[in-house]
């Protein structure tokens, strides 16, 4: 196995992230210009409670793909680094690549807090499963 191959849902997440990320000014310009359901003033200081959800939606599922993927982003650099990168590394990487995109996709979808919860869970557990199998790797 190639260490680099460890980048690689590393760089699909990253591109996943920015393809959320352009959701946010299309809905939000759409929402100015052509629904005129919202006003500049309502993202002076972000989004006021004025702005829609189909909205701020997409702004929020972005703001997610940037708190816990930090973890897995050092994690894939560590793997790297520390030269284990091995079939485990990277089953776990591409695993916690797929939850992502569920726990996206079901939030753009029919967005049912439980099951969006459960792919979140899932994915961070998938995290903390990273971190100790480093932990003991590296020991």
């Amino acid at each position: 196995m190639k260490t680099t191959s460890i980048f690689l849902p590393a760089l699909v997440l990253m591109l996943w992230t920015l393809l959320v990320l352009v959701q946010v000014p299309i809905r939000r310009f759409s929402a100015y210009f052509f629904g005129k359901r919202v006003v500049a003033d309502d993202f002076k200081y972000g989004e006021s409670p004025n702005v829609p959800m189909d909205v701020s939606l997409p702004n929020r599922i972005f703001m997610n793909l940037l708190e816990v993927p930090v973890l897995f982003y050092a994690l894939v650099l560590i793997a790297f680094v520390t030269g284990e990168v091995n079939h485990i590394t990277v089953g776990l990487a591409w695993l916690y690549v797929a939850l992502r995109f569920a726990h996206s996709l079901i939030y753009f979808t029919y967005n049912q807090v439980v099951h969006r919860f459960a792919v979140f869970a899932a994915s961070n557990l998938v995290v903390l499963t990273m971190i100790v199998y480093m932990v003991i790797a590296l020991l």
